[in-house]
């Protein structure tokens, strides 16, 4: 016997990874994740949509959709359901008992934005100034298209034979700054 997932057309819905984990999300539910930093109180978006559903159209992301975001606010932390581990080998003498709690938060999807989103500052990159990323060009060389034998026969030139030689090389430089 086949079951088959039934989707409700009607509601909006998209599935967003928060935490690690991947959840089906509408507006006003409530959702237990894996713990989070910010406060209890905060208001928290997640940009990594993977899937959005407006009611009639479904944008599947590549992994994740351009400018799609779920706004949530923190409502409280807390710790799971105890879970015992308890682990037996027959005839053995062989017994071990372990418990755990998880630590979660509960949030509250307050919004579901399909496009139009910007990214959070946290996801910009700086990038470097045009100074330092000349001086980076200049002192590094790209070993990777040299092969083994060519960077041994490099490092020989510089009067390196081994992993004491590269010590006593770096030492004699630390001293001479």
């Amino acid at each position: 016997m086949q079951t088959f997932l039934k989707l409700n057309t009607n509601i909006m819905y998209a599935i967003v990874e928060i935490a690690g984990q991947q959840f089906k999300v509408a507006k006003d539910q409530k959702v237990f994740v894996h713990r989070l930093k910010e406060d209890e109180g905060a208001q928290i978006s997640f940009d990594k949509v993977l899937l959005f559903n407006d009611g009639t159209n479904t944008t599947i992301g590549a992994p994740a959709i351009d400018g799609a975001k779920v706004d949530a606010k923190v409502l409280k932390h807390l710790k799971g359901d105890k879970v015992i581990v308890f682990k037996k080998k027959r005839r053995k003498g062989y017994k071990k008992k372990n418990g755990h709690r998880q630590y979660l938060t509960e949030i509250l999807i307050e919004g579901l934005t399909a496009s139009g989103a910007k990214k959070s500052s946290a996801s910009k990159k700086e990038e470097p100034s045009k100074e330092t990323a000349k001086a980076e060009n200049n002192e590094t060389k790209d070993l990777s298209k040299h092969t083994v034998a060519e960077l041994k026969e490099m490092a020989k030139a510089q009067g390196l034979e081994g992993y004491s030689s590269l010590k006593k090389a770096e030492l004699i430089e630390a001293l001479s700054k």
